[in-house]
């Protein structure tokens, strides 16, 4: 019976049926062929998979790949690959950016009151933050403890490792020496066991670790590789103790001292003091020192005029006994025990005399006033607790706001600034005030600054208020028989001092030579093995082999492989090659034979 076909090569209709039916059920056979082909390539997977029975069961059947012990050993496993290490470190050294951009509360606590005024609204998000203590918030010792722990994790394994590796001896020679990428050979007359004793002997002097293994003596050499590069990872671990030990056991504070002054080792003759956690004041060492004099010379032309030329600070120091001199210059701390005295700022410290309406002394002594830029335009307050009466009875004290400048410059200019450092042409600028200046309120105040609230500006005559610039031996008089100010002509100068007791210097110094030595030999030192095969050829006649391998790529390795060829032959020479073989100098190809 004949079959009809519509247009388009269309089966017809029982056709269509059959042929449905035989794609589907050829659909079905395709789709459990590769549904089998999965559970045989899970099977296999299984059984090559170094993960305990159990993960791999889990994994067989769907369900979670890692449990809990999983899960930590993965996090091992990052936390101590040497990539998390460099993230880590790198991370270190981004938080430690802000700790040199932002005033720290550790360093200088009057700083950071005065940012946070100068920018309100940064404060409150680096607060947040902790970038006023960066070297104390959370994030920062976090960072600090996870790369110390990596370190650690990375180490310890490689230690061993490495120890196995000296304990151990160089793997035998390869069958093809002719593929490893420095190769000679060459033909002697010497027995193959000659041959062997040669090279054995050649590269045992030339500081190889060398054995025989079968035909062929096996060298390695360059072991200080590792040994540096543990060194390095060894020395980040110290320097960080070290640094922990410092920050925890240091004691830092400051002082200012007018000439003639002195200053005692003790917490109460400190301007400000900061400590570690676990350091006691009854660490601080026993000493004491008095500042004789302030020598301070200035570059008097040029470009650089103004710049210091001589800063330095003359002490008389004690430690109990005899009385010694010193002098401090900048980074030449005086050292005494486990402390140094560093010489850190410089100023004027104008002496001025204070007088009551019945001319009785009630103030007399040097004021040091603070620097405000680099010509030493000063600035400070003179508070005079016992001050005057006034017609009521009422006790009213004194304060002065007090501008100084060196060398006096801005006249007519309606402000006065210093032009120079030095002492050339000095003036003071007064502001008087009475009234109560709140020292007595329990607030804590800042000896630099007057505190207005409760005070009122004196007034003269015509009812302007009372401000006047004094030259050295001038004399400002208050109204209303308050009293009077002398600008006396001795100027004294102070010097600040920043008194630092930290251990653990040392022993960071010490890391940080082992890590540039260690790192030194980690890039410089290369590990390479070289293997010598000697055997007697079909016609008689020793032939041997020389191979070189680099742990890491190295230049050097071919010209090293054939100042060895050429040593070994000069002990066995060659022989003259047969007619048939082509004559050539042992010299290494540099590169596999292919």
């Amino acid at each position: 019976m004949s079959k009809t076909y519509a247009t388009g090569n269309t089966p017809a209709p029982d056709e269509t049926d059959e042929t449905d039916e035989a794609i589907e059920t050829d659909k079905a056979d395709r789709t459990g062929k590769a549904e089998k082909a999965d559970e045989t390539a899970r099977a296999a997977g299984a059984q090559l998979s170094t993960a305990p029975a159990e993960d791999r069961e889990e994994t067989a059947t769907g369900g979670p790949g890692l449990g809990l012990v999983g899960w930590l050993r993965w996090f091992w496993r990052q936390l101590t690959s040497m990539r998390i290490a460099l993230l880590l470190l790198l991370l270190l050294s981004l938080g430690a950016v802000p700790g040199s951009l932002v005033p720290q509360t550790s360093a200088d606590e009057m700083k950071v009151q005065d940012f946070k005024a100068a920018h309100p609204a940064l404060t409150p998000i680096y607060e947040k933050l902790q970038f006023f203590d960066v070297y104390g918030s959370v994030w920062f010792s976090a960072i600090y403890l996870l790369l110390f722990v990596s370190l650690i994790g990375c180490i310890v394994p490689r230690t061993w490792q490495f120890v196995g590796q000296l304990r151990g001896r160089p793997p035998g020679a390869p069958r093809r020496l002719d593929r490893l990428p420095a190769y000679a050979t060459w033909r002697t007359g010497a027995d193959p066991e000659e041959a062997r004793e040669a090279a054995l002997a050649l590269l045992g002097k030339r500081r190889f670790r060398v054995h025989r293994v079968g035909d062929a003596v096996a060298a390695e050499k360059g072991y200080l590789r590792e040994a540096g590069n543990l060194a390095f990872h060894v020395a980040l671990i110290v320097m960080l103790v070290a640094f922990g030990w410092g920050v925890l056991f240091k004691s830092e504070g400051g002082k200012l001292i007018i000439e003639g002054d002195g200053f005692s080792n003790t917490l109460t003759q400190y301007d400000d003091f900061k400590s570690g956690s676990w350091f006691g004041t009854d660490e601080l060492v026993p000493f004491s020192f008095k500042l004789d004099s302030f020598t301070g010379t200035y570059e008097q032309g040029g470009p650089q005029r103004g710049t210091p030329r001589t800063f330095e600070a003359a002490v008389t120091y004690s430690e109990g006994g005899a009385d010694e001199k010193r002098i401090i210059r900048v980074n030449e701390p005086l050292k005494v025990g486990d402390s140094k005295v560093y010489l850190i700022a410089h100023g004027y410290a104008p002496v001025v005399t204070v007088k009551d309406g019945r001319g009785k002394t009630v103030f007399h002594g040097a004021v040091p006033l603070l620097p405000i830029d680099n010509n030493i335009t000063s600035t400070g307050a003179i508070k005079v607790m016992d001050g005057y009466r006034d017609k009521s009875g009422k006790k009213q004290q004194l304060g002065f706001q007090a501008f100084f400048v060196p060398t006096f410059a801005g006249a007519g200019q309606g402000t006065m600034f210093s032009q120079f450092p030095a002492l050339d042409f000095p003036v003071m600028a007064l502001t008087g005030y009475h009234g109560d200046l709140r020292v007595d309120s329990g607030l804590p105040q800042n000896v630099y600054q007057l505190d207005k609230s409760k005070m009122t500006q004196f007034t003269d005559a015509s009812g302007n208020k009372l401000a006047q610039r004094l030259l050295p031996g001038e004399t400002m008089t208050l109204p209303d028989g308050a009293g009077s100010i002398t600008f006396e002509k001795d100027i004294k100068e102070w010097a600040s001092f920043q008194i630092s007791q930290q251990s653990g210097n040392g022993l960071a110094l010490a890391g940080a030579l082992a890590a540039i030595a260690g790192l030194t030999g980690s890039l410089f030192i290369q590990r390479r093995r070289v293997w010598v095969r000697a055997v007697r050829g079909e016609d008689g006649v020793t032939v041997v082999e020389m191979a070189g391998l680099g742990r890491s790529e190295s230049a050097k390795l071919p010209e090293e492989l054939a100042d060895l060829a050429v040593a070994l032959t000069d002990q066995a020479p060659p022989t003259t090659e047969p007619a048939d073989a082509p004559a050539e100098d042992p010299a290494p190809s540099g590169e596999a034979d292919k």
